[in-house]
């Protein structure tokens, strides 16, 4: 978004560049005797002769008169006329990269190439196109300023979209977003390990769940002969029961409604070859045990009574609609996940249908062991990163190292720092808005302090131990269609500081792709903080990158490496595109080389949207020596309706708090996201539950606090004055969007 704050400059580049286009044929007319030079009596306006008179000689030559015109607003070009009022100034077209070459050559008075504020003789647009501040205005800036205007020239607004992009409506973005809401898997219980309830099935048979460990799980569905949305779904009960078979999983059907009679219980499959065992739970002994919420829920138990998945079986029916086909079967995508030993990757939903009034006090009130509950936390909320190759320094998945790590894993928990998500808490009555909030569940930290603080950490019964889960032995995401490594090997040194590296790989594509999935994989994971990729056209300039703050294409950090977009979602890759990587690379002790991989998944079907990322920068901060508490902001309209799925703040070491805002065209403000405690090590992506729809018109608003003091433990030099800069020892401002646009014209070479 940075581009916007520079479209202005480009436009009164392009005034200088209407100016000096007619300089020399406006100063012929006043030169009358053609001898290069205007003299007092040639121009006797006496105001007007002294403001072109630069070198005060007593005469006016065409560098002079150039020079003057170029720091001019749009306006007259007589020169006499200059000093008056414009009345009604004319927007002129973004000039081209020649005509920018060419203001440069006049301009630049001692052929260097860069231009200083004198020899812009104080030109409004100077500030504005010397984005770090230091007086001179550098190749690197001018490069942005024919790329802006460029891009202008093209029809395109500051955020890169065409300015016809087809607008969305509210309507649009509840077709895509429609459905059960995504939950915070750990505030209803997933990953914990559900009590061995008994219960008796339709032939009067006593069971209990433990039975089914001989299977790889169990799917439980809630059910009711009176229920609408719960009779919608039996032709998919019929269809699930098949599937489940097929892959050793036990179907249990239960009905919580203590009121419904048999024959109406028995009536409702008629028709349908279901034989699944059916518990009509009048006492709500296995309701209770699974905290069941509505009639149409389903819960998908691993052998070990592990809750790995509640919530919609998929999201073809709800209390107000009905699709022909369903859009996300969140139950499939579990039992996959299950059969992979791995989690889900939407883990919780809520389920439509009639609610049910269950008893929460029913939840096992048993003193915390280690193998039914703490493993489990650990297992749901950071495992993935604590074991045995994993990013994370030490691993916690036995119970020796938990106890070793005891007291650490008391304070980081208590503190909020893990697991890592930093958005603010929503307030009481407030939905979560967030998809993939990591943080831990009041009751999993409740637990986790207990069992820490009691006398003897008791481990329980081993039997009660959760299932080991299997970790990909490489790609996250599958294996990838295509592998776009770095273009060499770096050496990191063992100690001490590394600048960020550049590197620019090349696709080798001859078709354009649209991929659904990427993931960043390194080599040497304890030595790679952060990546941001971006993507360069064939025959664009790769170096054109504009320091992150032009958006990105992909991003790794720590824990994040790896995204997969939901179904009908995609990224554009064009034939012949270049890959470059800016990487921060952290010494952790041993000398090694790196060298990271790109994977990518590609579409095997023409996308419905594209997904976007652009930014809002500020590249003109400054942050004053000593400063504990200082403020930027930065504001920049929407030029189009724009759908926003994501948020990825990004600072550096100095970076504290950072927010979110948006200013509606009616003048109502609304924050985003707000992250109280920024933390560097952790760039984390914020991802909506449902898009937010954001109106041509608004203004989008960030704001930042830096700490620059002493007391800041990570700031490398207290007493300098912090400006833009790519380093860690510099800082940056920029405020990533995730958004997405129609496709519906998408082409792709289908594998």
């Amino acid at each position: 978004m940075r581009k916007a704050a520079i479209l202005p400059a480009v436009l009164a580049i392009a005034a200088v560049s209407s100016s000096l286009a007619q300089a020399p044929g406006v100063f012929q007319r006043f030169d009358k005797n053609g001898d290069g030079r205007i003299t007092k009596d040639e121009l006797p306006k006496a105001e007007t002769f002294e403001r072109f008179d630069l070198n005060k000689d007593g005469a006016i030559t065409l560098a002079e008169f150039e020079q003057v015109m170029s720091g001019m607003k749009t306006g007259p070009s007589n020169p006499a006329a200059a000093v008056k009022p414009v009345q009604t100034p004319v927007t002129p077209p973004a000039p081209s990269a020649s005509q920018i070459d060419a203001i440069l050559k006049v301009l630049d008075k001692n052929g260097d190439g860069k231009i200083s504020r004198e020899e812009a003789a104080g030109a409004k647009w100077f500030d504005t196109v010397d984005r770090n501040g230091d007086g001179v205005i550098d190749a690197e800036e001018l490069a942005l300023v024919k790329k802006v205007s460029a891009a202008n020239n093209a029809g395109k607004n500051p955020l890169g979209t065409p300015s016809n992009a087809p607008a969305i409506s509210p309507d649009d973005v509840k077709k895509v977003s429609g459905g059960p809401e995504i939950l915070k898997p750990g505030d209803v219980g997933v990953g914990r390990m559900v009590a061995d309830a008994a219960f008796v099935d339709l032939s009067g048979k006593t069971h209990r769940l433990s039975e089914l460990n001989t299977r790889k799980g169990v799917v439980l569905v809630m059910t009711s002969a009176t229920c609408p949305v719960s009779k919608r779904y039996i032709p998919n009960l019929a269809k699930l029961e098949k599937e489940l078979s097929a892959n050793d999983i036990a179907l249990l059907l239960v009905n919580p409604i203590a009121s419904e009679k048999l024959d109406d219980i028995k009536s409702q499959f008629s028709g349908f070859a279901i034989t699944a065992p059916y518990v009509h739970d009048k006492d709500r002994a296995l309701t209770s045990a699974l905290q069941a919420r509505t009639t149409t829920e389903v819960f998908l138990l691993d052998a070990a009574r592990t809750l790995v998945y509640r919530g919609a079986l998929d999201d073809q029916y709800g209390v107000h609609y009905n699709l022909d086909a369903p859009r996300h079967r969140y139950l499939a995508d579990a039992v996959s996940a299950l059969l992979k030993g791995e989690i889900p990757r939407i883990a919780a939903t809520a389920a439509p249908g009639c609610e049910l009034d269950v008893d929460g006090a029913a939840q096992s009130a048993a003193p915390v062991t280690y193998h039914r509950d703490v493993a489990r936390i650990l297992q749901q909320n950071c495992v993935k990163c604590h074991r045995d190759g994993g990013i994370a320094p030490f691993a916690l998945d036995e119970p020796g190292e938990v106890k070793d790590r005891a007291k650490a894993i008391k304070r980081v928990i208590s503190e909020r720092t893990m697991p890592p998500w930093f958005a603010a808490g929503t307030k009481e009555n407030e939905t979560n808005p967030w998809a993939n909030d990591c943080s831990l569940a009041a009751r999993d930290r409740a637990d986790l302090i207990a069992w820490i603080d009691s006398k003897d950490r008791p481990l329980g019964n081993a039997a009660e131990a959760p299932a080991k889960r299997v970790y990909p032995d490489e790609w996250a995401i599958g294996k990838p269609d295509l592998i776009v490594p770095l273009s060499r090997a770096y050496d990191i040194k063992a100690d001490g500081f590394m600048p960020y590296q550049f590197d620019v790989a090349e696709t080798h594509l001859t078709e354009d792709r649209w991929v659904t999935a990427y993931e960043v994989l390194p080599s040497a994971r304890d030595v790679v903080h952060h990546v941001i990729i971006q993507l360069h056209e064939k025959g664009a300039d790769a170096k054109d990158r504009e320091e992150g703050a032009g958006g990105y294409w992909a991003v790794y950090v720590p824990g994040n490496g790896s995204h997969i977009y939901p179904d009908g979602f995609a990224r554009k890759i064009p034939a012949g595109a270049r890959v470059s990587f800016q990487i921060h690379y952290t010494p952790s002790g041993k000398a090694t080389k790196e060298r990271l991989r790109l994977g990518l998944v590609f579409a095997k079907t023409p996308p419905l949207y594209e997904v976007k990322t652009v930014a809002v920068a500020n590249p003109k901060l400054a942050i004053p020596p000593g400063a504990a508490q200082h403020v930027e902001k930065r504001a920049q309209r929407v030029p189009f309706d724009m759908p926003v799925t994501s948020f990825m703040a990004h600072m550096h070491v100095r970076g504290k708090a950072f927010k979110y805002e948006v200013t509606y065209p009616d003048g109502k403000s609304e924050t985003l996201l707000d992250i109280p405690k920024y933390d560097f090590n952790w760039q984390l992506r914020y991802d909506l539950k449902q898009p937010k729809l954001i109106p041509r018109g608004s203004t989008l608003n960030i704001t930042a606090i830096y700490d620059n003091s002493p007391t800041n433990k990570a700031n490398p030099d207290p007493g300098k004055l912090v400006k833009w800069g790519p380093q860690t020892v510099d800082e940056m401002m920029i405020g990533y969007v995730e958004y997405f646009t129609p496709a519906a014209r998408a082409t792709m070479a289908l594998q």
